[in-house]
Parts: C-alpha cells; sequence; structure tokens
C-alpha cells in the first residue's frame, strides 16, 4: 500500500518548489496539500491591560514566536508605550530574533537568540538571569517553560500577547487523505471538533505537546518529529513514506518520559543555587579589618589578641580613632 495524499495543517508555502514537501512529493510520487487549522490572533489591549502586567517594569522579553512580536509591539503603540533602547530581547530561534528588524534596529549586544532546543534557549535565559523578564506567550501553550523559569527562580511575568481560534474546515473531506500531519496541540483541537478519532487517516504530529494530546484524544499516531535522529516533520513523513511501500508493519508512536530535561533542569538549579550561596560580609558599605595589638592582662604571661572591626571604604582620622577607643576599653 502506498500513501498518495498528504494533507499539512500548514499554510501554503509562498514558493511551493522550495518547502521540503516538494521534494518528498516528486521522491514518493505523493499529492501534497496544505490547509491551516488554526490562526493566531494578537489579544487587544483590553485584554493586555485584564493582565496587570505592566511592560516598562521588566528590563527584557522572552519571544518564542513571531506572531507574539507583531502582538507586543502592536500593544506598545496602541497604549503608546515608548520601549527603552535598554530593552533586551531573548528569542528562541534565529527567525524570530530576525524578524524583530521589522520593529527595531538589530544589534546584537540586546537581541540573542537560542538554536531552538528547550535546552539551549533555558541556558541562553539563564545567562542573563539578573534581567527581570516578561514572558510573550500565546493561548494554549505548553507549560514546560513558565514551569522551569519558576524552577530555576528567575525573575519573570507570562503574559498572553496572542490567541489560536480554529479555522473553518466544514469543507474539509478528511477520507480523500492517507496522512494527516499536525503540528500543534490546537491543530489536534479543531480535527477533533470537526471529525472523531477513529476517522481519522494516518497522523504524524510534530512536537511533545501535539503527541501528547493526539494520544490523550484517542488518536494513533504513526510518526513524530523531532527526535535526535528525525529533526523535522518532512523527514518524518519520508520515513513513514517510505515504511510503507515497503509493506513493513508501522507501530503507533507512544509518549515517553524524557528523563534528559528533567536531568537538565536539575543541573541549572543546582548550579543556580550553588552561585547565589554567598559568604556572611560586613554590613552594606563597610569592609572588615582585623587589628592586632599586644596587651598585658593582669597575669605575667603576654597574649595577642585579633579582633575584627567594621569601618567606612574610607575611614577618617575620627573613625580610626573611635575604633580604637572601642579596642582598648576591651
Amino acid at each position: 500500500m502506498k500513501a498518495h495524499r498528504v494533507l499539512v495543517s500548514q499554510p501554503r508555502p509562498a514558493v511551493v518548489e522550495k518547502s521540503p514537501f516538494y521534494e518528498l512529493s516528486q521522491k514518493h510520487k505523493a499529492e501534497i496539500e496544505y490547509m491551516p487549522f488554526i490562526r493566531v490572533v494578537g489579544v487587544s489591549l483590553k485584554e493586555f491591560r485584564s493582565q496587570r502586567v505592566e511592560i516598562l517594569a521588566h528590563t527584557a522579553v522572552i519571544f518564542t514566536s513571531r506572531t507574539t512580536v507583531d502582538s507586543f509591539f502592536h500593544i506598545c503603540e496602541e497604549a503608546r508605550i515608548t520601549v527603552p533602547e535598554t530593552m533586551k530581547y531573548i528569542c528562541q530561534t534565529e527567525a524570530v530574533a530576525l524578524y524583530l528588524q521589522k520593529y527595531i534596529v538589530y544589534r546584537k549586544r540586546k537581541i540573542s537568540f537560542a538554536d531552538g532546543s528547550f535546552t539551549n534557549f533555558i541556558e541562553l535565559i539563564i545567562k542573563h538571569k539578573e534581567e527581570k523578564f516578561m514572558l510573550a506567550l500565546s493561548e494554549p501553550h505548553k507549560p514546560e517553560l513558565p514551569e522551569t523559569l519558576a524552577k530555576l527562580k528567575l525573575q519573570f511575568s507570562p503574559v498572553i500577547l496572542a490567541r489560536t481560534v480554529a479555522a473553518d474546515l466544514n469543507e474539509l473531506d478528511i477520507k480523500k487523505f492517507d496522512l494527516l500531519a499536525l503540528y500543534s496541540p490546537s491543530d489536534v483541537k479543531a480535527i477533533l471538533e470537526r471529525f472523531p478519532a477513529e476517522e481519522l487517516p494516518a497522523v504524524a504530529t510534530f512536537g511533545e505537546g501535539t503527541l501528547r494530546a493526539a494520544v490523550d484524544a484517542g488518536i494513533k499516531v504513526k510518526a513524530m518529529a523531532p527526535t535526535p535522529t528525525v529533526p523535522s516533520m518532512a523527514k518524518a513523513v519520508d520515513i513513514y513514506l517510505t515504511k510503507l511501500a515497503k509493506g513493513e508493519q508501522i507501530e503507533d508512536v507512544a509518549v515517553t518520559h524524557d528523563a534528559d530535561k528533567e536531568e537538565f533542569i536539575r543541573t541549572q538549579q543546582h548550579k543556580l543555587a550553588k552561585k547565589s550561596r554567598t559568604r556572611r560580609t560586613a554590613p552594606c558599605g563597610h569592609r572588615r579589618f582585623k587589628v592586632r595589638f599586644r596587651r598585658i592582662p593582669s597575669g605575667k604571661q603576654e597574649a595577642d589578641d585579633a579582633i575584627s572591626v567594621a569601618i567606612s571604604p574610607t575611614p577618617t582620622e575620627n573613625g580610626i580613632k573611635t575604633a580604637y577607643s572601642y579596642l582598648f576599653q576591651l
């Protein structure tokens, strides 16, 4: 059996020939169709204000998508908020970072980006741990990012800047497709609002959250990305179609427990806790030094005593006299 039609829940590329699915369609003689199941819209100024988050009270913004970038600057414009030049931007991917050029001058010293992986993104945020972050999110979103920042005890304020709404799928004939490629939990929710799980064809998912949502809903998932060996959805579909053409038995993809990610979070927690430990020091604005003097007690034996005294960083003559007066009163 060979799959001939694949439905991808994404907008049609501007140049189809440059899409990774185009090469896949040529290789397997498959027909690839595109139809977004959801659309993302920015929140209104009223919705933003109801969350009681002050933009200017933060020194850095964390972006995970271009939609939240659009919404952030739209809200700033509508609320007449001038974002200071000192504001830093932490982005999950280079594509999101480059998209900021639409609104600000791109400067490396205030724009940082990760390679798209969760662990690299967290490591990047930790490098700026002294900042007060505003975490720009879409609704719904995966809870792992805000939960991890909370575990690491970083200063951040989560704020919803965009929401996903279902597209009109009434004219979709799901029976003519052999494989369905879903990219988000919202895609899963949207397709299930139109069709029951048992009527769906084979499904490929992108991301752990999408896989979990599909499996929990009773959908049989046959391919999944990204993984260390399958970095993209196109690759996952390629492997699936290859196995199908060879007549191989394809097992359902199961949800697995990511122990490596949890171990990474625990390691980062330990590092931050270790750095935060400080020695007990003198009061702020003072320094400590030891004064050694020789004293002859009532007995015949001489003794050296050392006493620690805290004085100003720039001691005056009267301050030094006061310290010595205190010592000799002992």
